[in-house]
């Protein structure tokens, strides 16, 4: 298949993800139109082959797919509100960050226009962009996935349809990805305990990494324990990480490190076993976490 043949595409927003995006289009033959506030960072992709658009007017006029590459939902409305009138009978496809109700008002406002709407998200960086594996997963109109599948899959080999309300994607990002933060800063002070030792901190990446993969092999047990709502056969209990809060107290007065943010942690734990849960897996902290403290 040519080049001629393949579905002209529209990038706007040129960050390090969206020139990604848009690289990996060029790459593919499509014919691909770029735009961003900033103009300059559309040259070296203009250098490579995609058409410089002047406004977003012009951007969204040029391919009937747009997909949008910016950090909210609200920056994306704000960035095509010049180019509405030509949104009619496009597709747009999101690929920012945001909450699933953020989804749902961006799929409402391109539908006020007269557009379809798929929401998407990438859950990798931007170097891994075209990659057999990269995962890329989509809810929203289904005739846009259908229609443009095999251009999104330019994207990611991984590409996943997940159903047409227009908010999981956007659902699924935030439940993945909120175990990005704690897995990070709990190496983050791995990193600072063994720098207090003297020693770097790249020694201790292959057994994180070791970490990091018994942590996925248990994740499909978790899951099970939490769909059946049967926490009662534990392989590590409520009870046992609570008895290990101890030493994370004990490591921050040693490496002298701010151990505040383990504090969260500890709460839930405590409140699992006031729950009845002590002598139950650590999974059951779902249950907890579906009752927030009056508090919170």
């Amino acid at each position: 298949m040519t080049g001629h043949h393949r579905t002209p595409v529209t990038v706007i927003g040129l960050g390090s993800m969206g020139s990604a995006l848009a690289e990996a289009f060029i790459d593919a033959g499509h014919r691909t139109t770029v735009w961003n506030r900033t103009p300059s960072k559309a040259e070296l992709l203009v250098s490579k082959g995609a058409v410089h658009a002047q406004t977003v007017d012009e951007a969204v006029a040029a391919s009937p797919l747009i997909i949008a590459c910016l950090t909210t939902y609200e920056n994306t409305i704000e960035a095509l509100e010049p180019g509405v009138a030509t949104l009619k009978g496009r597709a747009l496809v999101s690929l920012n960050s945001g909450s699933p109700a953020g989804a749902r008002q961006m799929a409402e406002w391109t539908l006020g226009h007269g557009a379809r709407y798929l929401d998407g998200a990438i859950k990798n960086v931007p170097s891994a962009v075209g990659a057999e594996d990269t995962l890329l997963y989509y809810g929203g109109d289904n005739t846009v996935f259908d229609e443009f599948a095999s251009t999104l899959r330019v994207l990611g080999g991984d590409t996943v349809y997940l159903g047409t309300d227009a908010d999981l994607a956007a659902l699924y990002e935030m439940a993945v990805g909120g175990t990005l933060l704690p897995a990070l800063v709990g190496f983050f002070q791995g990193a600072a305990a063994v720098q207090a030792r003297g020693i770097e901190v790249a020694s201790m990446v292959r057994f994180s990494i070791k970490w990091f993969e018994m942590i996925n092999s248990v994740l499909p047990v978790f899951a099970e324990e939490i769909d059946r709502g049967d926490y009662s056969r534990p392989a590590s209990s409520v009870n046992l990480f609570l008895a290990g809060a101890a030493h994370d107290e004990e490591l921050g007065k040693e490496a002298n490190l701010d151990m505040e943010w383990h504090k969260p942690f500890h709460d839930l734990l405590k409140r699992a076993v006031e729950a009845g849960y002590g002598d139950h897996s650590i999974s059951a902290l779902t249950e907890i976490l579906k009752n927030p403290a009056p508090n919170a």
